[in-house]
């Protein structure tokens, strides 16, 4: 009876530490390719991330917005030539010098409208240069292989018993499921970021055109502080990865499997918490709120 029992157990251990061998050499794969992609996609500009959808957006910008920017910097510089002469005691004291400023305002309105495309994208050619050098920098390596961390692996697993080792089995299926879910979070933080860079830039004509309207102005401005934002966004996250490289390193002195396990998975969900911060935190640096 002890025979078949002690068989049972051994086919059992065989099983469960063939499982969580599987799984810890299959739970961070998925992660660690995600992870290596994030500095060479933040950056990219917008037209080489993909330049059909690039040149969808500059085509509706330039069709679509453009007419309507023309229109609102109609507007805007007609009311700044109203307030310009009431202000100057109801006409009565009228400088032929205000008209000029006028007109150099809004030949410089003018300009910036026809050319919103080229500030536009040079906001991003500036982010990106600032990403490509900080990545040659401070990216290290951020690959994590439980198998390789820990030595020895099987040999200690086949010393547990049963217990511990369906408990570590339930753990590493749960944190397995878990880091795939931080996977989809990281997808959508850098697709995110890129989806509303080009919403952004498809209207940048309009808030261009108010640029130097004297009320109005604030809106080209505020505008102008939230390309920044989204451009060195792209430079805080490259920071997080870098972070995160020099957090998983550490992994290599942990001796127990299940805090080994449970460590990985702790510094996933903080990268994946600090690239939704990078949003709000760029915005907060630049004021763009």
């Amino acid at each position: 009876m002890d025979y078949l029992w002690d068989k049972i157990t051994e086919w059992l251990k065989e099983m469960l530490v063939g499982g969580i061998t599987s799984n810890l050499s299959n739970m961070f794969d998925a992660t660690n390719q995600k992870v290596a992609e994030i500095s060479g996609e933040v950056g990219l500009t917008p037209q080489a991330w993909n330049a059909s959808i690039f040149n969808m957006i500059q085509t509706l910008s330039e069709t679509v917005i453009v007419p309507i920017a023309g229109a609102i910097l109609a507007f805007v510089m007609t009311l700044e030539l109203i307030q310009l002469i009431t202000d100057r005691n109801n006409m009565n004291n009228v400088d032929t010098w205000m008209f000029f400023k006028w007109i150099f305002k809004s030949a410089c309105a003018v300009l910036i409208v026809t050319n919103t495309w080229t500030i536009v994208m040079g906001v991003f050619d500036a982010a990106q240069s600032v990403v490509s050098h900080a990545s040659g920098v401070i990216i290290g390596d951020t690959a994590i292989d439980i198998s390789t961390v820990i030595t020895d692996m099987e040999a200690r697993l086949m010393e547990m018993d049963i217990g511990p080792l369906f408990g570590l089995w339930f753990q590493s299926m749960f944190v397995g499921i878990t880091m795939w879910a931080l996977t989809i979070c990281i997808f959508i933080v850098i697709y995110g970021r890129m989806i509303e860079i080009y919403l952004v830039t498809s209207v940048a004509p309009i808030p261009m055109a108010t640029m130097l309207g004297k009320e109005w102005g604030g809106m080209g401005q505020n505008y102008l502080r939230s390309l920044l934002a989204l451009g060195f966004q792209a430079f805080l996250i490259v920071v997080c990865v870098a972070i995160y490289a020099v957090l998983v390193q550490n992994i290599a002195v942990v001796d127990d499997i299940s805090n080994a396990i449970w460590t990985c998975m702790g510094y996933t969900v903080l990268l994946c918490f600090c690239l939704f911060k990078t949003s709000s935190l760029a915005k907060s640096v630049f004021n763009a709120h």
